[in-house]
């Protein structure tokens, strides 16, 4: 078997012969050079499955090498050699398409980690790497317009390459399913995907949660524990909502990300860690930043490249794919038939502006699977608030028209809102019902005047034993 080749590009000799001993240590055939000039040469000679080389170079810098093995070479993953805490340097080679960056001094365990990685992706791409591994999800991803062309095109890019990836949409549009994709087709797939909701964890609880703890550091700290970073370990750290993140926490994460290193409370030393980072939020990153309540340096970190999901009402047409795949999936957990929509249904949905998008479609045919009679859905059992329907009316918003005030129902008062008014009310309607019936299910919803199967949903929804 022909061994793999790598080439070093580094005007110093120190690092040249460091990663010279390292690499051929790992059954790798290197080259190395000092200069651009030399690299190019070298490069015209032979193709290599990996390239290491400095930010800067006597004859020019290292974004010539990155820029000129994309056009000829598009297959070499380069990773940058920067000089310690130079981040603007790394986050300009990953955005112009290193694969990856080393800093100076050189971690040997980290650079052994990177290169597995790096030829791994290699080895991927000549075999025609980059489809969703079957199973995955990429059979999850659905819709046929063009904006969905272009996320499942940019998810292929992306899975490539280790650079940050900051993935914008609103509430619902499937930022989590679109970082798992980014992960199950990139070079790290068969490592752990860890995902974690950022607003979800205590204040208190971050710096625990994110870098782990050693026993003994803080009251009822009674064993070592395992942070997220650690275990992501080769695998790829998703950071939900990450604008909840309190201040003091994203000065710690900066570092972390910086260093390729983590510390436990109460640990002495630093644990280098092997993850790539993915990050999403609804809300508006850049605004936060002027407002002063998310870092600067950290957004330019982890938003080295974004990628936009699209929300639903601006993919209509993906609407009809959609139900049709949520239904089946609804009737393979229950056992029930796959529920057909009516062409009112259709309509109905079609004409509809999802502000929950992705999410609310999946419940809107979820409540309208248990309120339809057999497994036809027309379009009053999908129940869709009239306020955001897109069709005409006088009483409706118009975009660039002030929308009038809604009335509000004298008995909702304060306390509760609209929907736990309505919701009291059912659940008095459906005790009431089982008490006259004896707590014959069966009875109480002919009493009710709905299905079973409605009533069933009804006493999950309110809690009702």
């Amino acid at each position: 078997m022909t061994a793999q080749t790598v080439l070093v590009i580094d005007d110093e000799r120190d690092i040249r012969e460091l990663l010279t001993i390292t690499l051929g240590r790992m059954d790798l055939q290197v080259d190395a050079v000092g200069t651009v000039a030399e690299a190019r040469r070298a490069l015209t000679d032979r193709s290599y499955d990996l390239c290491f080389t400095d930010m800067r170079l006597p004859d020019g810098n290292g974004q010539e090498i990155i820029e000129l093995i994309a056009e000829t070479c598009p297959d070499t993953p380069v990773a940058m050699i920067t000089a310690y805490g130079n981040v603007d340097a790394a986050v300009n080679a990953l955005k112009a398409g290193a694969f990856d960056f080393v800093s100076k001094p050189v971690d040997i365990q980290m650079l052994r980690g990177l290169v597995r990685t790096a030829l791994r992706l290699a080895e991927e791409k000549r075999n025609g790497g980059g489809a969703a591994k079957a199973g995955g999800s990429g059979e999850r991803l659905i819709g046929d317009s063009t904006a969905m062309q272009q996320v499942r095109a940019t998810i292929s890019k992306l899975a490539r390459n280790q650079a940050p990836v900051y993935i914008a949409g609103e509430s619902g549009v499937g930022k989590e399913l679109v970082a798992r994709l980014i992960h199950e087709q990139g070079p790290r797939a068969s490592g752990p995907f860890v995902p974690v909701n950022c607003g979800a964890i205590p204040s208190e609880l971050m710096e625990s949660e994110f870098f782990g703890h050693r026993k003994g550091s803080f009251t009822g700290a009674s064993a070592d524990k395992e942070g997220l970073f650690q275990s992501a370990q080769g695998g790829t750290l998703f950071l939900d909502e990450v604008a909840e993140l309190p201040l003091h926490m994203q000065v710690k994460l900066l570092r972390a990300i910086q260093e390729k290193a983590v510390r436990p409370i109460g640990g002495r030393e630093e644990i280098p860690v092997d993850v790539r980072i993915l990050s999403a939020t609804h809300k508006n990153l850049g605004a936060l930043v002027e407002q002063g309540q998310f870092r600067q340096d950290l957004f330019y970190r982890i938003n080295v490249i974004e990628l936009r999901v699209p929300p639903l009402r601006e993919r209509r047409g993906d609407v009809p794919l959609l139900s049709s795949f949520i239904l089946k999936a609804l009737a393979g957990k229950s056992g029930d038939s796959v529920g057909q929509l009516s062409q009112a249904a259709r309509d109905a949905l079609e004409g509809y502006d999802f502000p929950g998008n992705v999410r609310e479609l999946e419940n809107i045919l979820e409540r309208a699977m248990a309120m339809c009679d057999g497994n036809s859905i027309d379009a009053p059992d999908l129940m869709l608030p009239q306020r955001n329907a897109r069709a005409a009316s006088p009483d409706l918003p118009v975009p660039g028209r002030e929308a009038p005030a809604a009335p509000q129902p004298a008995a909702a008062g304060a306390d509760g809102g609209l929907d736990d008014y309505i919701s009291n009310i059912e659940r008095t309607a459906i005790v009431k019902a089982l008490e006259e019936s004896r707590y014959n299910k069966t009875a109480a919803a002919r009493k009710l005047g709905i299905t079973f199967r409605a009533l069933r949903y009804k006493l999950k929804k309110l809690g009702i034993d």
